[in-house]
């Protein structure tokens, strides 16, 4: 558990620069900062702790082997030198997804099934008896990453990404991955105090916000990650780690957590998923439209921050028909929320002129592969039906 090993933490395209901040905040380094993920280095303690406490990665990879395979030939003959049965039990099970980067190589399915026959291969020769293999996510993971004539092979210690809370079973329309929500409520400023989230739809900001605010490690509502798979899996050090975590949760907000939708069916999933998060609780939710949503007051101990993720407009007709809107999210801005943090999640960049407010940030992301900007908002002025 004491020996460190190179750690890569994935995540989508733009999220980097705020993982890299949460890993530091984490007391871990930060050697390298990737498009889709950040170096850092640790034990396999190290990389629980993270699969527990990290809102914005996806995986938590633990660096084997890295080394030259310009075939499939070679990269069963280098991967099969890896000592495997140090780390997955023979009588378990193992499941081996890769990705594959250049041309003309053997796709990733093939590639991944050269590795899993190093594996078992080299567990049943070192053992007499072979762990079983496939799809499954209920053992341990390996991941391959196949570049030009450049091979790097990992334990997966996350199995299933850690965007994959669990909460979110009723996704409604087009829903923000949760990586990608905790990140635009990270960069939002956003700590604690008042969070109204109109336009909710499944309500994954609302959730995220709500998860950041009680101090709850997201990882807590897992059952399982991968790194229960291997062989020397402590689970009595886990069972400590949580222990920590549920210990460092607050009990509830310091503000109100205002959620509002004009869909019924929205408001409805946002309910069902916040009450499998145990956030709904903490929840204020209503049926109405973004206008007409309740703007708690706000004051230097009690700051707040209001975020909308409106529709992008991306078909034919539909940008015309959502300059309204986009402008009249401008206006409730500055008639009902002095005093707040306005944020403006969107993929559209001429709809976003129509906001109509000098923007204090405008910060990049992806949503899939549509880029994105989160507009910021400090606003000062105009008069707010308070409550």
């Amino acid at each position: 558990m004491s020996e460190t090993y190179p750690l890569l933490i994935t995540c989508p395209k733009g999220l980097s620069p705020w993982l890299a901040k949460e890993i530091q905040e984490l007391g871990l380094p930060v050697e390298r900062e990737l498009p889709l993920g950040v170096q850092t280095r640790g034990s396999l303690r190290e990389a629980m702790r993270l699969n527990l406490h990290l809102r914005i990665g996806h995986r938590v990879l633990l660096e084997l082997k890295y080394f030259n395979a310009p075939n499939a030939a070679m990269l069963h003959a280098r991967a099969v030198k890896i000592p495997w049965e140090e780390w997955i039990p023979s009588d378990g099970y193992v499941t081996v997804h890769a990705s594959v980067s250049a041309r003309g190589r053997e796709h990733s399915g093939h590639a991944a099934l050269k590795v899993k026959d190093a594996v078992v291969d080299r567990i049943r020769k070192r053992t007499g008896r072979r762990p079983d293999a496939g799809p499954e996510q209920r053992g341990a993971a390996v991941f391959l990453h196949w570049q030009g004539d450049r091979a790097t092979v990992y334990l997966d210690t996350s199995g299933e990404p850690l965007s994959k809370r669990g909460y979110r079973l009723q996704p409604h329309k087009a829903p923000l991955q949760e990586t990608l929500a905790a990140a635009i409520v990270v960069a939002s400023g956003y700590r604690d105090g008042h969070f109204v989230n109109p336009m909710c739809g499944s309500g994954s900001l609302a959730c995220e916000a709500a998860l950041l605010a009680c101090n709850v490690a997201p990882g807590l509502l897992r059952e399982r990650f991968a790194f229960m798979g291997l062989l020397g899996y402590d689970a009595c050090l886990f069972n400590r780690l949580r222990e920590q975590a549920e210990a460092a949760r607050r009990h509830a907000p310091k503000g109100r957590i205002v959620v509002t939708d004009h869909d019924p069916a929205a408001v409805e999933a946002a309910r069902a998923n916040a009450q499998r998060a145990g956030m709904e609780k903490y929840m204020e939710f209503a049926v109405c439209d973004f206008q007409e949503t309740t703007v708690p007051s706000v004051s230097s101990e009690l700051p707040g921050t209001i975020l909308l993720n409106p529709e992008y407009g991306m078909r034919l007709g539909e940008e015309e028909a959502l300059a309204e809107t986009y402008a009249a999210i401008g206006d409730f801005f500055k008639q009902h929320c002095p005093g707040y943090t306005g944020g403006v999640f969107t993929g559209n960049p001429v709809l976003s002129k129509r906001v109509g407010l000098k923007t204090r940030r405008r910060i990049p992301f992806f949503n899939a592969k549509i880029e994105c900007r989160l507009l910021l908002y400090e606003l000062y002025s105009g008069s707010r039906k308070g409550s």
